[in-house]
């Protein structure tokens, strides 16, 4: 018998499907905040289910601010699922994270501007904790798989999300550089912070594509460089998920998180003052809490 999820993986820029599924099935899900980017795919692993999100839909036609990255991990709620794994692009901001390599990051800064950040508001306010945004023993896992694997593997890093769609320029680039990035992308934020308020355990698994354009003796990055690294490491993260799999069953011995019990002490509106029908529209967030 199938057991419960073991985890969700969201793909991003190059990783629009995965092979490794038996039993493959792929299923609409609709949310309080709309239709997520594209059907979810579920399939068995060892026994156990994963589910599949093409972040930027089918033929990749959202640009990262048009992604509906509420619905995405409220689709993944829904659906019972505790653990998500991005699968990323990234530019490098650090000489020694070079292109090929895998980055598994520990620290995130927002540098976006129009995109919808938190499922509440309109009566529920919530302040959560990111002090630590991305989940540390879901992360401990994922570089554990990854190390099994042949690739230049990272451990930490801060990655910087711009609001693209287009790239940084090099002043932009060497700022970050300046205060201490060590990868760029666009997708990061706010999908790491809505995955904690829906308190789901939440890593990414960053592949390097190129040196951003801070690195003059290298090209600048294009599209053609993303989809080419990102191609050559797909079998890399497959296999590295599929290996993962054992690692969360297991539970590995890794220290517990709290990610489960992101809200326990963040929702701030008294409970008498409560927009009825927004706690009715959070209620798979809320409902623990507020009864």
């Amino acid at each position: 018998m199938v057991e419960e999820f073991a985890f969700g993986i969201i793909g991003g820029s190059g990783l629009y499907g995965f092979n490794g599924l038996e039993k493959v099935e792929s299923i609409e899900v609709d949310t309080p905040f709309g239709k997520p980017s594209s059907p979810i795919v579920i399939g068995e692993v060892k026994g156990k289910k994963l589910a599949f999100l093409a972040r930027h839909g089918i033929g990749h036609i959202l640009s990262p601010s048009e992604v509906n990255y509420r619905a995405n991990i409220y689709a993944f709620k829904e659906l019972g699922i505790n653990k998500i794994i991005s699968v990323s692009a990234v530019g490098s901001l650090r000489a020694d994270y070079a292109p090929g390599h895998i980055v598994v990051p520990d620290q995130v800064f927002d540098f976006t501007k129009d995109r919808k950040r938190s499922f509440f508001g309109d009566g529920i306010v919530a302040h959560i904790s990111t002090a630590q945004p991305f989940c540390p023993k879901l992360s401990a896992q994922l570089l554990k798989a990854l190390q099994e694997q042949d690739v230049v593997v990272h451990n930490g890093g801060t990655y910087i999300t711009i609001e693209g769609p287009r790239f940084s320029t090099r002043a932009e680039s060497n700022t970050f550089r300046s205060w201490g990035m060590s990868l760029v992308g666009m997708t990061a934020a706010p999908e790491v912070f809505l995955a904690r308020e829906a308190e789901i355990c939440y890593a990414t698994m960053a592949h390097v594509t190129d040196y951003d354009c801070w690195h003059i003796s290298e090209e600048p990055v294009s599209v053609e460089m993303v989809t080419n690294t990102l191609s050559q490491n797909t079998a890399v993260a497959q296999n590295a998920l599929i290996r993962l799999v054992d690692f969360v069953s297991e539970g590995d011995g890794t220290a517990a998180c709290e990610c489960d019990q992101a809200l326990k002490n963040a929702i701030m509106t008294n409970p008498g003052k409560i927009n009825e029908e927004t706690k009715s529209r959070l209620h798979l967030l809320v409902d623990k809490y507020l009864g």
